[in-house]
C-alpha cells in the first residue's frame, strides 16, 4: 500500500509508486441536495472534498468554469427522455464529442496549475481505445511544459476518433499508431511506469482512467442525474476499462443512494463473465462496432476487486500479480457476492448494437452511437426494475457514422466540431507492439 499523499501528487504521478491505483484512505460524504444546481457548482461541491490542501477554492472554481466554458449544452450532462422511466445522459458536448472530456478538461485544467506550482515538465503517455486519446489532447494540447504521447491501436478506432487525434497542429502532441490492440497500448504504459528510472527521468504520468482526478470528475453526473430525478436510479454504463461505471461506485460510497450499477460490454465480454461466472479471465481482443469498449484487460476493475474484498491491499496486490501472470483469477466467494451485490453485467455482440440502434431510432428518432447502443441492448435485457433507469449516452453518433449506416441506412447529422477534419494534415508513427521501441521513440521527441 501506498503512503498518503496529497491530490496534487496523484493529479501528477498517476499511478502509485508500487504500481497499483490509487483511491482515497476514506471516501469522503456529500450530503445535500444538488437539485437545480449547476453542473459546475455541483461538480466544485464533489471535487473540493479531494482538492482541499491541493487547490484553493477560488483555483478549482476557475479550472471547473473554465473546463466547461466550451461545452455545447449549458446543463453539460443533459438528461434525455426516451421512454416511460428510461432516460439517456448525454455525455458528449465537450470539445471531442465523447464523455472523457467531462474529466479530462478539468483535469488538463487542474494538471497545468499543479505544474505550475512545482515547476518542471511532464511527460504525459496514455494508451487509448479511441476517445481518451483525443480528449487529452484537447485538454492539453500546446500547454507549456508538457508532452502528450497517445498510443491507439492502429486501424482499430473510427476515421474520426483518429483524426481527432492525428490532425491535432500542437508541437507537444505526439500520435502512435500501434501495430496491436488496446490491451497491448496499455500493457505497454504500464510497463515503461515500471521502469522507474525511465518514468521519473522523463516525468512520466498518465491521464488515462487509471487516473483517480478522472474517476473523481466522474462521479459528478452520478449525483446530478440522481438530483434531477429525485429519486435513487439504475445506471446502464457501456464499459471497457471500468473507469466510468467505478465512477458511479465511488459516488454511492461517497453517500449516493444508486439502485444498481449495470455493466454494458460488447463481445469483449471479460467484466460480463467475471459477474456472471465469478473468474476474471481475459482472452483475444475483438474488432466491433464499438472499438472503445474493445478490451479485454479492464485497469479499474482493481478498484472495484479492492473495495470488494474490503480494501485488503496484500490480498488485492497478490491477485493482480496473479492475473499478469496467468491471465486468470477465480473470485472468493465473499469478493463475488460484493461485486454482486452492487452490479449487474450484460454482453451484446453486433448484430444486437445494430438492432439496438434501430429500435430507439423507430421509437423515439434519436440516433445513438454504437456504444449508447451496447448500453441500450443491455436496458433491453435487464427487464423491468423499479427505478429509473438511466443509460449513459457516451459518445456523439457521428463519431461513428459507418455503425450507424449499417443499423439505419442513414448517416448522423455531422455536428460543426467535425467540419472540415477530413482535410487537415495528419501527424503519426506508425510503430511495432514493443515497449523498447516506444520507449525510444519518447526520448528522441523529447529530445528533438
Amino acid at each position: 500500500m501506498s503512503p498518503p499523499t496529497s491530490f496534487s501528487d496523484v493529479l501528477l504521478a498517476g499511478l502509485a509508486p508500487d504500481g497499483g491505483l490509487y483511491l482515497p484512505q476514506t471516501w469522503p460524504q456529500v450530503s445535500g441536495n444538488l437539485k437545480g444546481m449547476r453542473y459546475q457548482d455541483a461538480a466544485f461541491r464533489i471535487l473540493s472534498e479531494f482538492t482541499r490542501g491541493s487547490f484553493s477554492d477560488a483555483e478549482l472554481r476557475q479550472a471547473i468554469d473554465a473546463a466547461y466554458a466550451d461545452f455545447d449544452a449549458p446543463d453539460i450532462a443533459p438528461l434525455v427522455e426516451i421512454g416511460p422511466d428510461r432516460y439517456l445522459l448525454e455525455l458528449f458536448h465537450g470539445p471531442t464529442l465523447a464523455f472523457k472530456d467531462i474529466a479530462l478538461q478539468v483535469l488538463g485544467h487542474l494538471f497545468s496549475r499543479a505544474l505550475a506550482k512545482r515547476g518542471g515538465r511532464a511527460t504525459i503517455v496514455a494508451a487509448t481505445s479511441g476517445d481518451t486519446g483525443s480528449a487529452a489532447i484537447a485538454a492539453l494540447g500546446g500547454l507549456p511544459n508538457i508532452n502528450v504521447f497517445v498510443m491507439h491501436p492502429k486501424g482499430r478506432v473510427s476515421d474520426i476518433q483518429r483524426l481527432q487525434m492525428t490532425t491535432s497542429p500542437h508541437a507537444n502532441v505526439h500520435n502512435i499508431a500501434l501495430e496491436g490492440s488496446f490491451d497491448d497500448a496499455q500493457s505497454i504504459v504500464k510497463a515503461l511506469f515500471a521502469d522507474k528510472a525511465f518514468a521519473e527521468d522523463v516525468s512520466m504520468t498518465a491521464v488515462n482512467s487509471i487516473n483517480f482526478a478522472r474517476i473523481a470528475a466522474q462521479c459528478v453526473y452520478y449525483f446530478t442525474a440522481t438530483a434531477a430525478l429525485g429519486k435513487p436510479c439504475t445506471f446502464v454504463v457501456p464499459t471497457g476499462n471500468f473507469g466510468d461505471i467505478f465512477a458511479g461506485e465511488a459516488a454511492s460510497r461517497m453517500g449516493l443512494e444508486v439502485a444498481r450499477l449495470v455493466i454494458a460490454t460488447n463481445a469483449n465480454d471479460i467484466l460480463a463473465r467475471t459477474l456472471n461466472e465469478g473468474v476474471y479471465a481475459s482472452g483475444t481482443s475483438h474488432a466491433t462496432l464499438s472499438p472503445s469498449m474493445d478490451i479485454q484487460v479492464a485497469s479499474n476493475f482493481e478498484r472495484a476487486l479492492f473495495e470488494g474484498c474490503g480494501r485488503d491491499a496484500d490480498w488485492t496486490a497478490a491477485a493482480m500479480q496473479d492475473f499478469a501472470t496467468t491471465r486468470k483469477l477465480v473470485l472468493p466467494a465473499p469478493v463475488l457476492a460484493g461485486l454482486r451485490d452492487r452490479y449487474n453485467a450484460f454482453a451484446s455482440n453486433d448484430d444486437e448494437t445494430r438492432a439496438a440502434i434501430a429500435a430507439v431510432y423507430k421509437e423515439t428518432g434519436r440516433i445513438l452511437d454504437p456504444h449508447t447502443a451496447v448500453g441500450a441492448a443491455a436496458a433491453m435485457k435487464m427487464g423491468n426494475p423499479l427505478s429509473p433507469v438511466v443509460i449513459l449516452s457516451t459518445a456523439h453518433p457521428a463519431k461513428f457514422p459507418q455503425a450507424v449506416r449499417e443499423a439505419i441506412g442513414v448517416d448522423p447529422p455531422e455536428p460543426g466540431r467535425l467540419s472540415g477534419l477530413k482535410t487537415l494534415p495528419e501527424r503519426q508513427e506508425v510503430l511495432a507492439n514493443d515497449p523498447a521501441l516506444i520507449k525510444r521513440f519518447i526520448s528522441s521527441r523529447l529530445a528533438a
